[in-house]
């Protein structure tokens, strides 16, 4: 099955004039449960090419089996290296859909009318969608047919407000993912901080945080399965 994996291009951390982007982690362990089930993986960011790696999640404390993998695989490197520019992409060839975290897609891809369009297009066919950490703040323009919020009446969950704490930014964001989610109408639950969690709603699937990640890939698995 063919898989669309979408990152963001989006590497400014607020007026802070760090950096940030996407999680290493939540692209590498993902990567790897879907590549090694025989899935074909196409990447694709809003402005295509290389997106960027915040750094923080280069550091050696956030390091896993599957991002050392991911550093001595040159294939996935060169892949990730020239992404797919996401309004190029057809997604109805696509069987799934994964989105990884970090900080970035807070500030692009939630306020893309492209991936908007890639995941209600996903849904209605009736095909999964998954996201993880920070990720589900893509859902926050997201629509159903009836033009309701796509997270309304949903269980949902995703980068909690405590966790937004814990690494400092809860000022530096532009909105808070968990209350964003619950002011919509999702039905959000989680677990302890840095715990791995996951929720399925039907086709929609949501990981709380980094460790949730491989979980969360291992969910959209079961309903490419189930498919």
């Amino acid at each position: 099955m063919k898989i669309l994996m979408v990152l963001t291009s989006h590497d400014e951390l607020g007026d802070t004039g760090d950096k940030t982007g996407f999680w290493l982690e939540e692209f590498a362990a993902p990567y790897y449960v879907l590549k090694d089930a025989g899935h074909d993986i196409t990447l694709a960011s809003p402005a295509g090419g290389k997106p960027p790696l915040d750094p923080k999640s280069d550091e050696p404390d956030a390091q896993t089996a599957a991002t050392e993998r991911y550093k001595k695989d040159s294939e996935a490197q060169a892949q990730l290296a020239s992404t797919e520019k996401l309004a190029d992409v057809d997604v109805a060839s696509f069987d799934g859909v994964f989105y990884p975290g970090g900080h970035g897609p807070l500030w692009d891809l939630a306020e893309s009318a492209v991936s908007k369009a890639v995941i209600e297009d996903t849904l209605a066919a009736g095909k999964p969608v998954a996201l993880v950490c920070h990720a589900p703040a893509v859902l926050k323009n997201v629509t159903a047919p009836n033009g309701d919020p796509i997270v309304k009446g949903r269980k949902v969950t995703g980068f909690t407000n405590q966790e937004e704490d814990a690494v400092g930014l809860t000022d530096v964001v532009p909105f808070l993912l968990e209350d964003v989610l619950i002011e919509q109408g999702g039905t959000f639950s989680k677990q302890g901080v840095f715990e791995p969690y996951v929720v399925q709603d039907g086709l929609l699937i949501t990981g709380q945080n980094p460790p949730s990640s491989e979980p969360a890939a291992e969910k959209l698995l079961e309903a490419l399965k189930a498919d």
